[in-house]
């Protein structure tokens, strides 16, 4: 049983609910079944008494792969589906409010139904359109007739400009009334795990009461990350040394390559990685993000970096001092200079230790484009408001299926 939940949760079965191909649902529970086998067989090998009676897999596996798919279907044909969505009112043009529409359309199991929105008359912000299927109940000063007809449960708040805009004292009295109200950016980070930068106040941040570690919390993630670097680095250390090896003998240079990066409160530190690249990669190039068949990496170097390998090293950043198993990932002096001046809000990002592997790192691919930066960013922004043991365990299990998959290296 503990080999077949294993195998579904390296399918991602636990993670995606929505079916969206009853071809693709097969497929992941036969790969389930394969990793469930390949764990039961690796389990024999260490112990001959965890051996099951051949005929109990053969008819185990049959069954899971016909019922637990079937199951699955009518689950969400049936009980998902038919499952009273709590109605949501949207106040405002935000573009904000049309990504939380998408979202919720695509996380059925969220149970929430936006009946429309109501704005000011005035153009979205970016000249962004709202999506096909959300429907304009009216303008702000509706609010009392949109409420009496789609009797919403939820009203969420999304408007760049609010002065002498928004019914303060209309909406205190719905909130008294019983009805949930609450601004665009709450949702927002339910919807997707991530801060929305997209009209970020100051304000929003120095005011909110959950934003940031506190102190007993950060101790406690340096004792963690400590034993987790630890153990890691004995576990892994016959990898390192065939690594080692590897890189010596397939290209000229260092086996290790030492780089400069900003670590906690803007202290540079050097972080060490198996060395991918050609000696003196950016001579002529300078600093440059890594892109997709990057001539600048060794053959050897692909697959290190495929499978994560090159960042066995960083064990002993950990152990230093220098960072955190989990948290935002270390940039470059240089990249943050640059960074800093485009995007609002990218230094907070250094208020706590660096990490291996982060928040970012398990739900966004690599990317060398500012979309993807600030995409990492407002992972990261969540990642520090909501710093915890539980988290960062929930991190570095996924950070293990990630590597082992080979899945978002570049």
């Amino acid at each position: 049983m503990v080999s077949i939940l294993i195998g579904l949760y390296f399918q991602d079965l636990y993670a995606e609910l929505r079916i969206t191909s009853r071809i693709r649902l097969v497929q992941q529970y036969l790969m389930a079944i394969g990793i469930s086998f390949l764990v039961q067989s690796v389990s024999t090998y260490v112990n001959q008494t965890l051996i099951l009676p051949r005929w109990l897999m053969i008819y185990a596996s049959i069954l899971i792969i016909v019922v637990v798919p079937a199951w699955r279907i009518l689950f969400c044909r049936y009980v998902m589906t038919n499952e009273r969505a709590r109605v949501v009112l949207f106040i405002g043009n935000s573009p904000v409010l049309w990504e939380i529409y998408d979202r919720l359309n695509e996380k059925i199991e969220m149970s929430l139904r936006v009946a429309g929105y109501l704005d000011d008359g005035t153009e979205a912000p970016d000249g962004m359109k709202p999506p096909a299927g959300l429907i304009r109940l009216g303008e702000i000063a509706d609010l009392e007739a949109a409420v009496e007809k789609v009797k919403p449960e939820r009203i969420v708040v999304g408007m760049a400009e609010r002065r002498a805009r928004l019914p303060i004292y209309e909406l205190l009295d719905l909130r008294l009334s019983g009805i949930h109200v609450e601004e665009a950016a709450v949702l927002y980070e339910s919807c997707f795990g991530r801060v929305s930068t997209r009209n970020l106040r100051p304000s929003q941040l120095i005011f909110s009461s959950d934003l940031g570690p506190s102190p007993a919390s950060v101790q406690l993630q340096k004792l963690y990350s400590f034993a987790l670097a630890l153990f890691g680095a004995l576990v892994t250390l016959p990898l390192i040394a065939l690594a080692a090896v590897l890189v010596r003998i397939t290209s000229p240079g260092p086996v290790l390559y030492r780089q400069a990066r900003v670590g906690l409160n803007g202290k540079i530190f050097h972080v060490l990685k198996f060395r991918s690249m050609y000696v003196d990669a950016e001579a002529r190039t300078g600093a440059v993000w890594a892109t997709k068949n990057d001539p600048r990496i060794t053959p050897l170097g692909r697959y290190l970096r495929k499978f994560r390998i090159d960042e066995l090293p960083q064990f002993w950043n950990v152990l230093r001092g220098d960072m955190s198993f989990v948290g935002p990932r270390p940039e470059r002096p240089e990249f943050v200079q640059a960074l800093s001046e485009k995007i609002p809000f990218y230094r907070q990002r250094h208020c706590v230790l660096p990490g291996i592997t982060g928040w970012a790192q398990i739900n966004h691919k690599y990317g060398d484009m500012i979309e993807d930066t600030i995409t990492k960013l407002e992972y990261d922004l969540y990642y520090i408001k909501n710093i915890s043991f539980a988290m960062d365990i929930y991190i570095v299990l996924n950070t293990l299926k990630t590597v082992i998959l080979g899945r978002g290296a570049q």
